[in-house]
């Protein structure tokens, strides 16, 4: 065996996912190559080896080595977040910021054969929703014309181009979660075992049926690792089990959209001491002495160091982990969409309803369009109220727009809460989830100062302004529709 440093590829085309696992399992205990182990195995032999140490002994590290690309398409934006709720795991979707959606794009749940009123409900209810979506795209232009003229050497396509993706920024509020879209997913036989197994457990038909079709075509890669994967009784009787919490309902939104409702007080100290700590040959507890004894000023170096050198394609050091907040938000389903893609943080989304009102961008009411796209929104809130009332509440989401507010627990650090602010506060990002990316770096900032450098938060606006320029109200519930 070559003593020499060896850097290749298993090549995917050549050998399957599951025996690419078994190689680079077996080299914990073979001094052969990893070209030479994989030599030697065949599927058959390795499917024997991961039914025997991956299924029989638990040893499931083995199955994050066999990698699939997944494509899955026509699936509803409802289904969407069970799909993407798995932590590790990559995810590209059809984006409602850079495409249209044509009027029949639309889910038909299996559950409201059952009920042709119902049925015949929803779906005029979805032909009112892209009808005001294309009549709102066919408006707003002009309108966005006239407040922006072309720019130095910009071409009347490119020019037109960027009108018209300003106008889908705003017409996606119409968009109902019913909406189809196509995800391509990459994920490892662990994390799509419990993807699978998630999905199978779900109230919607579509998820479950889903579930059943990604896990027979991905059989055909991964034929051991997720054979056993089945629905979860603990998830599917979880809310059953829960006590009657009806007197607890509150359906009158917080006026205040995010807040920080928890986090470390001492967040600053323990980054600062964690920092000392991995370049020292001290223990935690004498740098958490020291940092407290410390100076301002020097506390202030301790921080201006972390910052030195960083941008916004910099990843802060771990450290940053050290710091806990926990954010209470209500946002608008679309931004929801993209929050929900930073799966290093614990998101605890509500149920999807109609009871926290819904967004109303201000240029819908500039371009003369508040009227149609205010009766959209209460037709929707009507149809979910009739569907839910006589189906129940999971099939009801389906008809609710992206305009509708839903709130979400989330917990991060501050090095993930970083991230997310850095990319999601730029110019290019959609100004709802600007709106929050400022709040959020405005509330950090509050009560960690010496570390606000870190954030790496767009300077040139700020929450109240983006607030101003594009939406029509500033409480949640200002446009709560009659249920």
């Amino acid at each position: 065996m070559s003593r020499e440093r060896q850097v290749y590829l298993l090549d995917p085309k050549q050998l399957s996912p599951e025996t690419i696992a078994v190689t680079f399992a077996k080299t914990s205990r073979s001094p052969q190559s990893f070209r030479q182990i994989a030599a030697e195995l065949s599927d058959a032999q390795s499917a024997d080896f991961h039914e025997k140490w991956v299924v029989g002994y638990g040893h499931a590290s083995v199955a994050e080595h066999a990698v699939l690309h997944i494509a899955v398409e026509n699936l509803s934006r409802l289904a969407v977040e069970c799909l993407e709720s798995n932590r590790l795991a990559s995810y590209t979707e059809k984006s409602t910021r850079y495409q249209q959606w044509g009027p029949d794009d639309f889910y038909h749940p299996a559950e409201l054969s059952a009920s042709p009123t119902l049925q015949n409900i929803y779906q005029q209810t979805c032909r009112q929703l892209f009808e005001t979506y294309t009549a709102c795209l066919q408006a707003l232009p002009p309108l966005l014309a006239d407040e922006s003229a072309p720019l130095a050497n910009e071409t009347p396509s490119a020019y037109e181009r960027r009108l018209r993706s300003q106008a889908v920024d705003i017409c996606r509020y119409l968009l109902p979660a019913a909406s189809l879209a196509n995800v391509g997913i990459t994920i490892n036989g662990r994390s799509l075992e419990h993807a699978i197994s998630k999905m199978l457990s779900h109230p919607l038909q579509e998820v479950r049926s889903l579930g059943e079709e990604i896990k027979h075509v991905a059989q055909t890669a991964l034929p051991t690792l997720i054979k056993y994967a089945d629905a979860l009784p603990n998830l599917i009787h979880l809310p059953e089990a829960l006590p009657n919490l009806s007197s607890l309902q509150n359906n009158d939104a917080e006026n205040d959209w995010c807040q920080l409702c928890q986090y470390n007080t001492d967040g600053e100290e323990r980054i600062l001491a964690a920092t000392l700590y991995r370049f020292s040959q001290i223990g935690y507890a004498q740098s958490v002495r020291q940092v407290t004894l410390a100076s301002p000023d020097q506390k202030r170096q301790i921080a201006t160091a972390l910052a030195h050198q960083i941008n916004k394609h910099t990843a802060p050091i771990r450290e940053l982990e050290y710091a806990n907040l926990t954010f209470d938000i209500c946002i608008d389903q679309g931004a929801y969409f993209e929050l929900k893609r930073h799966r290093m943080m614990t998101q605890t989304p509500q149920a999807f309803t109609p009871h926290l009102g819904y967004a109303l961008p201000r240029r819908i009411v500039a371009a003369g369009m508040q009227a149609p796209y205010q009766a959209a929104m209460q037709a929707a809130a009507h149809a979910y109220t009739q569907i839910a009332d006589q189906l129940n509440p999971q099939v009801a989401a389906y008809i609710l727009p992206n305009a509708f507010n839903r709130r979400i627990l989330l917990q991060t650090n501050l090095r993930s809460a970083a991230h997310l602010i850095a990319l999601r506060s730029a110019p290019n990002a959609h100004f709802a989830i600007r709106r929050l990316a400022q709040r959020m770096a405005e509330q950090i900032t509050q009560i960690y100062p010496l570390l606000a450098p870190l954030l790496s938060c767009n300077p040139t606006e700020t929450w109240q302004q983006i607030e101003l320029e594009h939406f029509a109200h500033t409480q949640l519930n200002a446009f709560l529709p009659p249920l």
